[in-house]
């Protein structure tokens, strides 16, 4: 179901509204919030999951690139050249993923392809809950080896393509901990990388439906659109201002809880 023309100014301020906070709570905790969003798109705006993926990806790139942006200051893209040979293994592994991706989403029915998103939005809920609960110290699992390192950085970077192209989210719920835990990476430095991988991979994404022309261009999904893109980067930015106080463990209890939610809710649809 796409919005209807009558209904532009209705749809456009409940994808505000729900926007702002979205991109406020996954500012706070680091992510591009694209797994929220897509819930959003499905459930309340009344999008199919076949249209809402890819503008839920096209929103996602360009809340990265903004975010790349915002960081610049605190965390430089110069800083990420110790960990140039994940860098460059996820991406490629991703950007190969994304294809694959894209070509799944073509292939499954709207019944199968609303399974698979409801279970991967269970699956990224458990692993907010669970990183909730972890500290994430700095450690190399792959030793020094750049052959090794971009050898695990390649399978790695395969799922998390997967999951970028089939949800539309930029995966940094599932590079910064990889980058953290597995590669030793500093957490701030682990946040740039992964934006950066995400822009690669994302872009990929998009190019990829762009192509097969499953992009929707009418009026009403331009609104809509510009309506999260603009909720998500101001609700970002005043996330980013409340970090120093924001209780992240409690944030990201809730944030796990409203994903495992939104996905037993899809699933529900589907039977």
């Amino acid at each position: 179901m796409t919005p209807t023309k009558s209904l532009i100014c209705p749809y456009f301020l409940k994808a505000l509204g729900y926007s702002v906070p979205i991109g406020g709570l996954s500012g706070l905790i680091g992510l591009g919030g694209g797994e929220f969003r897509l819930p959003v798109l499905i459930h309340v705006i009344g999008f199919n999951a076949r249209s809402a993926i890819p503008l839920n990806l096209c929103i996602s790139l360009a809340t990265l690139a903004f975010a790349l942006i915002a960081r610049s200051h605190a965390v430089p893209v110069s800083a990420v050249t110790g960990h140039l040979p994940e860098l460059l293994a996820l991406a490629a592994g991703g950007i190969a993923s994304a294809f694959y991706g894209t070509a799944v989403v073509h292939r499954l029915s709207d019944k199968r392809l609303l399974s698979l998103i409801s279970v991967l939005l269970v699956a990224l809920g458990c692993l907010l809950v669970a990183e909730a609960f972890l500290v994430p110290e700095p450690r190399s699992l792959v030793g020094d080896d750049p052959a090794v390192r971009m050898a695990v950085g390649f399978g790695i970077g395969l799922g998390v393509g997967a999951v970028s192209s089939i949800l539309g989210v930029a995966g940094g719920e599932l590079l910064i901990p990889a980058l953290v835990l597995v590669f030793g990476a500093d957490i701030k430095v682990a946040g740039t990388t992964a934006i950066l991988i995400s822009l690669a991979v994302v872009s990929t994404g998009v190019f990829r439906y762009w192509r097969a022309g499953a992009i929707p261009v009418n009026q009403g999904a331009r609104r809509i659109s510009a309506a999260l893109l603009i909720g998500s980067l101001a609700g970002a930015a005043l996330g980013g201002l409340a970090v120093a106080i924001a209780p992240t463990v409690v944030l990201k209890v809730l944030l796990g809880g409203i994903l495992i939610a939104a996905g037993l809710r899809s699933l529900g649809k589907t039977e």
